[in-house]
């Protein structure tokens, strides 16, 4: 018992120094010192991806109407977008997950094929998700958000790659491999083009818009 204790603490101490980093540098320390430490956690992340969010942007501007409906909408899924690594870090630090704090304690094996299950699953439940929320702009926007964040902690750096190349406004065409041009359209119609990595999902629900050739100029 001493040494599960002694290997979840490993976790509490890393997330302590994680919150200690964002929250001493963007808050006086007698608001968020005398915090529960879930809440330290979730604060930390909320000011991070607003931050996050705010200093980061791409080479074509939309209209200012555009980014404000984006802003409004973002902004309304923060703080879910927020809370999900915050209740994974909760359950890892409990001791409810197969996390590890270091490399030598898993089977690297069973580590790439949890990664591979892990794709298929995704990839597989995003148009599901789409097809329920199609009829409001701001649930669609916070699933497909929730959709790009998931922590699972194998996956964390694909995710990130993901995450920066779907959005950056290099469309790239590479079939099938769900580029920013067809992620482009996502958010100027909430109803296509659901896909997390690839367009196989959208092109056997029926959800993908092609780009037009027109559009894959601009966005090239």
């Amino acid at each position: 018992m001493a040494v599960e204790n002694e290997f979840l603490t490993q976790f509490v101490e890393e997330t302590t120094f994680y919150n200690r980093i964002i929250l001493s540098h963007l808050l006086p320390a007698n608001l968020w010192e005398p915090l529960p430490h879930f809440l330290q956690t979730w604060l930390r992340n909320y000011l991070a991806g607003n931050l996050l969010y705010f200093i980061s942007g791409s080479d074509s501007i939309p209209t200012k109407k555009a980014m404000i409906m984006q802003i409004h909408v973002a902004m309304k899924a923060m703080p879910w977008y927020t809370l999900l690594p915050t209740v994974s870090e909760y359950m890892i630090e409990r001791g409810w997950t197969k996390c590890y704090s270091t490399l030598d304690h898993f089977n690297w094996f069973l580590s790439l094929v949890y990664i591979a299950l892990y794709l298929l699953l995704v990839e597989a439940r995003v148009p599901s998700f789409g097809r329920d929320t199609s009829g409001s702009t701001a649930r669609d926007s916070s699933v497909h958000i929730a959709n790009s964040s998931h922590n699972a902690s194998e996956s964390f750096v694909l995710e990130g790659i993901w995450t920066a190349s779907i959005h950056d406004c290099i469309h790239g065409n590479i079939w099938p491999i769900m580029g920013a041009g067809y992620h482009t359209i996502h958010h100027t119609t909430y109803k296509h083009n659901y896909g997390h990595y690839t367009i196989w999902m959208d092109w056997m629900f029926g959800t993908l818009v092609p780009l037009a050739e027109d559009d894959n100029e601009k966005v090239k």
